[in-house]
């Protein structure tokens, strides 16, 4: 299968289908008195959650995910802002679970171990449409470091329906995070080479394509655990990309128009181990993995600039990838990175920090 095509389409599009969760919409406009009623009866099985002072009444500080009997690890999360849900991905299998933002359990919503050619998951997002893209890691490289085959990034619609399962172009690929664009597309980066990777649907296919090569600009580091680019995210007025390179602690800045790349200016502020962010207005939330630290930082509007405004520790038990959004709050994802048989529970949490 030739992996140097600079595109490729491995499923048509499909219509979408019929979201059984889109009925939570409904839910969600009732009325609060009916809704805190609703809450305070008894539940069979019903997990408790604690309740921080910060967070409205109802809604869960912690979210339990459900893992392998052999120990799972989890990395991506991405959110439904409409629809008062989110997705998180099962590095270990591949699996994406589903759950919403006013119920502490969730559950498994795409099976993994081959399904639609997906044995690992990593980053995760959703368009405005609520179709869910994932990024695959090094779901396309076999043991010996070349092609496998396999794809690189999938689409699903809302339904759970496949439209996509892609191939990006080359043979050097670890696809980490997506984000969506501006300009409606998904844009993916490369952990293993200074590259983002653009997904679009087009002419009623969907396609991916290199979209940038920053190789001779980013300077990368090969090696087992040297992870290069990772969370990705818009700047404030929307004009490029800003992406992190955790094992040097930089960010980057990918003009959206000129495809120019340069480094964010952060006033030399540690962030070696960045992996996710989140941008709320002109703040970055840049949560650092190993480290165990949530850095944030007020980013310039076209994001070629950055300073830090706080550090705050998180829990030492807890090694935190990716975070996004839901509803006024960041969900964090504990991936269990840390521990060499990994055990339950496995959880997203809103409030992972050290008092």
């Amino acid at each position: 299968m030739d992996r140097r095509r600079s595109s490729r389409t491995l499923v048509r599009a499909r219509l979408d289908g019929t979201d059984p969760f889109i009925e939570m919409e409904t839910l969600m406009k009732r009325p609060l008195v009916a809704l805190l009623a609703a809450l305070a009866l008894p539940a069979v099985g019903a997990l408790p959650t604690a309740v921080a002072h910060d967070d409205p009444p109802g809604r869960p500080t912690t979210y339990v995910l459900d893992g392998d009997d052999g120990g799972s690890r989890f990395e991506g999360i991405g959110t439904d802002q409409r629809r008062g849900t989110f997705y998180v991905s099962e590095v270990t299998g591949g699996e994406i679970h589903r759950g919403t933002a006013n119920r502490a359990h969730t559950s498994e919503w795409l099976a993994g171990d081959g399904a639609d050619g997906r044995f690992t998951a990593r980053g995760i997002t959703t368009d405005r449409r609520g179709n869910v893209y994932v990024a695959g890691g090094p779901n396309g490289i076999g043991p010996d470091g070349r092609d496998n085959g396999r794809p690189d990034v999938w689409v699903y619609s809302r339904s759970g329906q496949l439209l996509a399962a892609l191939q990006v172009p080359g043979d050097n690929a670890f696809l980490n995070d997506v984000w969506i664009g501006p300009d409606g597309a998904a844009y993916v980066t490369n952990s293993n080479a200074p590259q983002i990777f653009r997904v679009v649907r087009e002419h009623g296919s969907w396609t991916v394509e290199l979209w940038v090569d920053a190789t001779g600009t980013i300077p990368t580091v090969q090696g087992p655990g040297q992870f290069n680019l990772g969370g990705i995210v818009t700047s404030p007025d929307r004009s490029a990309l800003i992406v992190a390179q955790g094992n040097l602690g930089r960010l980057w800045r990918l003009d959206l128009q000129e495809r120019s790349v340069t480094q964010v200016d952060t006033g030399g502020v540690d962030l070696v181990g960045a992996d996710g962010l989140v941008l709320r207005g002109n703040r970055l939330t840049v949560v650092r993995n190993f480290p165990r630290v949530v850095t944030t930082l007020r980013l310039s509007a076209d994001g070629s600039d950055a300073r830090l405004l706080s550090e705050q520790a998180t829990d030492p038990e807890r090694v935190l990838t990716t975070a996004k959004v839901l509803n006024g709050r960041i969900l964090y994802v504990d991936s269990k990175f840390d521990e060499a048989v990994a055990t339950p529970p496995y959880e997203v949490v809103t409030d992972p920090f050290v008092r």
